[in-house]
């Protein structure tokens, strides 16, 4: 939802946040000219940034400081979702040797909350905080297949169906064929539907009420997950650690 009266001060400064957040380091006359602002205004936002510990100088160009990890921190680890599950996820990169990964939903994308490497694990883009598409990931349909219906509908129409591989959903009818196969299987496949060559399986953690709190995942090259796994052991572990992280925060 929109805000009736956004204020304009504030979507500059949040501006000047994601201009630095995609492009690093940038002096004051480049972000002006990328966001269409004053080089004064500019400056001004970014000096009252700098003051609080959001920005940093060097030289001549500014970048964001840690703060906002500060920020972040704070708000995942006063989470008990991630509290509980943290441990699990850990012991699930253990087990299988791969990249195992905790995500929830917020404002229709999937959010990282951490991500634990298993001593074959590839090194993928994810990281703590990061974004994603739901309906790209394994863990997003994971999520999507537990929400009604009428919510599925309402991300769709805010966040499209960016297609980020050949192999991605890219329709309403394909997305809801594809959670229905999530939930009379009881876990979600990626096959190189958000990065190419790697495949992920995920299964959803749901509260007593039967509200989903998010979902955990292994992901690994394809190369080194074959069909039969998909279907075999590794889905066992993932239920299983899911499994773990609903019954300690529900009794």
């Amino acid at each position: 939802m929109n805000a009736k009266h956004p204020v304009r001060t504030t979507e500059k400064t949040l501006a000047l946040v994601d201009e630095l957040r995609e492009r690093g380091r940038c002096g004051v006359t480049e972000l002006a000219n990328n966001l269409d602002m004053g080089k004064s205004g500019v400056h001004n936002h970014l000096t009252t940034l700098r003051e609080h510990g959001y920005v940093l100088k060097r030289g001549d160009e500014y970048q964001l400081g840690l703060k906002f990890l500060e920020v972040g921190g704070y708000v995942r680890k006063s989470m008990e979702f991630y509290q509980v599950a943290e441990p699990e996820i850990k012991a699930l990169a253990d087990e299988t040797g791969e990249l195992a990964n905790l995500v929830v939903e917020e404002q229709g994308m999937a959010v990282y909350l951490m991500r634990s490497k298993g001593e074959d694990a590839v090194d993928l883009d994810t990281y703590a905080g990061m974004r994603a598409y739901l309906h790209t990931t394994a863990l997003g349909k994971a999520i999507l297949a537990h929400l009604p219906e009428s919510r599925v509908d309402e991300i769709v129409d805010r966040r499209g169906l960016e297609q980020e591989t050949s192999k991605s959903i890219g329709t309403r009818e394909e997305l809801f064929e594809a959670l229905d196969d999530v939930r009379e299987r009881g876990y979600a496949i990626d096959d190189g539907e958000r990065l190419a060559g790697l495949r992920c399986l995920a299964a959803p953690v749901k509260a007593s009420s039967g509200e989903v709190l998010g979902a955990i995942s292994v992901s690994a090259p394809a190369s080194r997950v074959s069909d039969d796994d998909l279907h075999g052991e590794l889905p066992e572990r993932v239920l299983s650690a899911a499994n773990v992280v609903e019954l300690n925060i529900n009794y």
